[in-house]
C-alpha cells in the first residue's frame, strides 16, 4: 500500500478495478479510508457517497513491476527474496540477521529505509514462512519466537492461515471462525470435509512440515559486498569498489580451486533502486585487476545510462558462475605462454563494452555438407571446444573461401549428362569450362531428421581466364523426372 505524502489540496485517492462487470476499490489512501471507504466496495458507491474522490484504473503490470524492484531492493538483506502473490514478498534471513545486528534490527531497518521511500510496509518475522505470512498481515512488525507460532496463530482470523476463500466460508458455517478453533478439532473429520490442503496449511504455520521457498532470481555462488557510511556518485569511485570487491573475492576463488566465468555487479541506491551490471568471461578468472578492466568497459559502455541519483550506499559483486582454474605451466624459464589469455582477456574486454554476441570464431561442425561444417560461434562459446586445424596433405581440395548459401546456376551445355558442364552462367556472366575435375559425390546425414539435402556431385573447374569455382549438380538425371540443378559452392584462391 502506497503511503500518500498530506496534501491538503488533494483529493482522497481511489484506485478502482474492474470484478464481475463491476468496477470496484482495489486499493485507496489514507484520506480515502478516513471517509470510511474499503476495499471491494463499488466504485458507485463510493462515488455517490463522496463525489470529490479521484478515482485511477488500477495498472497490474506496473504493480508487478514496481513488486519486482522492491524484490530486487530487499536483496540488500538477503539473496533469499521471493515474490508473494501480487502485493507480498517473502525474505528468508537465516545466516544474514547477524550482519545487521540481529533480527529486530534488520526489521527496524528495513521499514525505516521502505517508510522513507514512501511505502506503509507490514512485515512480521518467524521461524516459518506461514507465521510469517499471518504475523506481517494480522500483527504487524511482531518477530514471533520459534515455538510460539501456535499461540500467535490462535485469537486470528481462518484467513491468516492462507486458506481458501471458499474453504474459509466452509469452516465459517460450521461455527469454526477462528485458527484456534481449527488448532483445538480432531484432523480426520477436518482432512475428510474440508480437504488435506486445510491440515497442510495448519502443519506449514506450525513448522511440523517444511515450506520451500523459491527465489525470483538464481542465489550467487560467491558475493562480496561493502556497505557506504557516504553514499558514492562517481564512476572512478565505483571503479575502486569494484576493484577491493574483487580483491576479496579472489581469496575465496582460490580456495575453492575455481574462476569466475559469470560476474555480476549491484548497486543499491539510497532511494530504492537497483542496478545489477553483468560481464562474462571467456576463461575461469580469478585476478582483481581482470575483472576490474571488465567492469571498466562495461560502465564505459553505459556512457550515462547508469544514473547515480543521491548515490549509491551499498556494492557487491557475485559470482554467478564458476569454472575448474587451471594452472599454467611455466618453463624453464619460468615463462608462461599467455597468447591464449592475452587474446581471451582482450575478447572479454570488448564484448564487455559492445555485447556478448559482438566477437565470433568459426566452430566446427560434424556434417557432410559443405555450408554446415563450420558455423560462427559466440568467442567464450568455443573456448576449450575442438579447434579448427588444417586438413593433411592428402585430404581433398577445397575452396578457400565458401559461400554462405549455395547460388543457383544456369549450365548452357555438359559434354555428358553425368559429366562436368562445358558453359554456365552466375551472376549474369557467362564462363566457359577449360578444366575440370570430379565427380565428388556428398550424400546428406540419413541419420538426421532433417537430412532433406539432395546427394550432390562436386566438380572442381577452372574457366578461360583461370578462375577456379567449386560447383555441385543436386540429384540424378532420370527420365520422367526434371533435370538435376546446378549450384555455386565456392571459390578457390
Amino acid at each position: 500500500m502506497w503511503r500518500s505524502r498530506p496534501q491538503a489540496a488533494r483529493p482522497p485517492l481511489v484506485v478502482s478495478h474492474r470484478e464481475n462487470n463491476t468496477q470496484r476499490i482495489a486499493a485507496l489512501d489514507e484520506q480515502a479510508e478516513k471517509l470510511r471507504l474499503k476495499p471491494g466496495m463499488g466504485l458507485a458507491d463510493a462515488r455517490a457517497m463522496h463525489p470529490g474522490i479521484e478515482v485511477v484504473e488500477a495498472d497490474p503490470a506496473a504493480d508487478r513491476r514496481l513488486l519486482g524492484s522492491l524484490a530486487d531492493w530487499c536483496d540488500r538483506y538477503t539473496p533469499l527474496v521471493a515474490l508473494d502473490g501480487a502485493e507480498g514478498l517473502f525474505l528468508d534471513i537465516t545466516g544474514c540477521a547477524h550482519l545487521f545486528g540481529g533480527e529486530k534490527a534488520l526489521l527496524d531497518d528495513l521499514l525505516a529505509r521502505f517508510f522513507h521511500q514512501g511505502f506503509d510496509v507490514r512485515a512480521g518475522l518467524a521461524s516459518t514462512p506461514g507465521a510469517a505470512w499471518a504475523a506481517a498481515r494480522y500483527r504487524s512488525s511482531a518477530i514471533i519466537e520459534a515455538g510460539n507460532e501456535e499461540r500467535m496463530l490462535g485469537p486470528l482470523p481462518l484467513a491468516a492461515l492462507r486458506l481458501e476463500p471458499k474453504t474459509v466460508a466452509g469452516l465459517e458455517s460450521v461455527g469454526l471462525r477462528t485458527a484456534d478453533a481449527i488448532l483445538r478439532s480432531s484432523r480426520a473429520p477436518l482432512a475428510r470435509r474440508f480437504g488435506a490442503t486445510l491440515l497442510a496449511r495448519i502443519d506449514q504455520a506450525l513448522g511440523r512440515i517444511e515450506e520451500a521457498i523459491s527465489p525470483r532470481l538464481p542465489v550467487a555462488t560467491l558475493s562480496v559486498e561493502r556497505h557506504l557510511a557516504e553514499p558514492v556518485v562517481l564512476m572512478e569511485d565505483i571503479e575502486r569498489l569494484v576493484r577491493l570487491l574483487a580483491t576479496s573475492l579472489k581469496a575465496d576463488l582460490e580456495r575453492r580451486g575455481e574462476g569466475a566465468r559469470s560476474l555480476q555487479l549491484l548497486l543499491f541506491r539510497v532511494d530504492g533502486m537497483v542496478s545489477r551490471i553483468g560481464v562474462g568471461t571467456s576463461r575461469p578468472l580469478r585476478a582483481a585487476e581482470q575483472v576490474a578492466r571488465l567492469f571498466h568497459e562495461r560502465l564505459t559502455a553505459l556512457d550515462g545510462a547508469l544514473e547515480a541519483g543521491y548515490g549509491f550506499d551499498l556494492l557487491r559483486l557475485s559470482v554467478l558462475a564458476t569454472a575448474p582454474f587451471d594452472m599454467a605451466q611455466a618453463d624453464l624459464a619460468g615463462d608462461v605462454a599467455q597468447g591464449e589469455e592475452d587474446l581471451a582477456l582482450f575478447v572479454d574486454r570488448i564484448s564487455a563494452r559492445l555485447g556478448a554476441q559482438t566477437v565470433h570464431r568459426p566452430a566446427i561442425v560434424e556434417s557432410h555438407v559443405p555450408e554446415r561444417t563450420v558455423a560462427r560461434q559466440s568467442f567464450a562459446m568455443t573456448v576449450g571446444a575442438t579447434a579448427l586445424r588444417a586438413l593433411p596433405a592428402e585430404a581433398l581440395e577445397r575452396p578457400i573461401r565458401l559461400l554462405a548459401h549455395p547460388e543457383q546456376i544456369e549450365v548452357m551445355a555438359a559434354e555428358i549428362p553425368e559429366g562436368p558442364p562445358a558453359r554456365f552462367r552466375w551472376r549474369r556472366v557467362f564462363h566457359d569450362v577449360a578444366r575440370a575435375e570430379g565427380p565428388e559425390r556428398i550424400a546428406p546425414e540419413w541419420w538426421h531428421e532433417n537430412a532433406d539435402t539432395p546427394t550432390r556431385d562436386y566438380f572442381r573447374i577452372e574457366d578461360h581466364d583461370g578462375r577456379r569455382y567449386w560447383l555441385f549438380r543436386e540429384g540424378f538425371y532420370a527420365e520422367g523426372k526434371p533435370h538435376p540443378r546446378w549450384f555455386m559452392q565456392g571459390l578457390f584462391a
